[in-house]
């Protein structure tokens, strides 16, 4: 007989973000005591406020700011890895900004693909917390990220995730692995039967979400008037 976990909800937090149940199935990662499974993939503290993920990562398409990682971090109250550069921010930057991020209470840090093995090295010598070292493609050289100092691996491979996370598993049996996991149950499946310890989950945007309250909202009006 399977265990009863009570489910225990308010009202006001009811409707909120919840992640594919099947993310449960993957071994997760145990960083500073704390098992982590699931996390989201988002910078919108709304929905990071109303999501029941383990953790967030928090990557944006900009220069990192620490009072953007501030913000992110004192609105969650699940553990934050931010992301610090590696790709269009580069060098000394990226390193002042990692330790920023420690100060400040993220519990990792992200390092962009493009990140060179020299200022992964440095990132390491300087900070306490783990290093995600974001991995695109299973033709990258995954032996010298770890030997530069990366804690986790994160795979982003769109398609090919599942394949790449197999490839490296094939050969790093133990290292803590991080994947996208897509938008359905089965692509998240897939990528934990390839290995994966935890999984990363995009969730819809809060416009497309109060796009769908509000059409909800009109169909409601709509068959008011027509009972009238």
């Amino acid at each position: 007989m399977g265990k009863i976990v009570p489910d225990i909800r308010g009202t006001l937090r009811n409707h909120m973000i919840e992640l594919p149940k099947v993310i449960s199935e993957a071994s997760g990662i145990r960083i500073f005591g704390k098992r982590l499974k699931s996390f989201v993939f988002s910078t919108d503290v709304a929905v990071i406020r109303n999501t029941n993920a383990d953790a967030v990562i928090a990557v944006y398409p900009f220069t990192p700011q620490p009072v953007i990682t501030q913000a992110l971090v004192l609105a969650a109250d699940v553990p934050v890895f931010c992301g610090v550069g590696g790709g269009i921010t580069t060098g000394k930057r990226v390193i002042n900004l990692a330790l920023d991020a420690e100060f400040k209470g993220a519990m990792g840090v992200v390092l962009n693909n493009p990140t060179s093995n020299e200022v992964i090295r440095q990132v390491r010598e300087t900070i306490d917390i783990p290093i995600i070292v974001t991995v695109v493609s299973e033709f990258e050289d995954i032996e010298a990220r770890i030997e530069a100092g990366a804690t986790i691996l994160n795979v982003s491979g769109a398609k090919r995730t599942s394949e790449i996370v197999k490839k490296i598993r094939e050969n790093h049996p133990d290292f803590p692995i991080i994947a996208t996991g897509g938008p359905t149950d089965e692509s998240i499946k897939a990528v934990i039967e390839a290995g994966a310890n935890a999984v990363t989950y995009t969730p819809p945007a809060a416009s497309e979400i109060m796009r769908r309250l509000m059409v909800n909202y009109r169909e409601k009006y709509k068959d008011e008037m027509s009972d009238n």
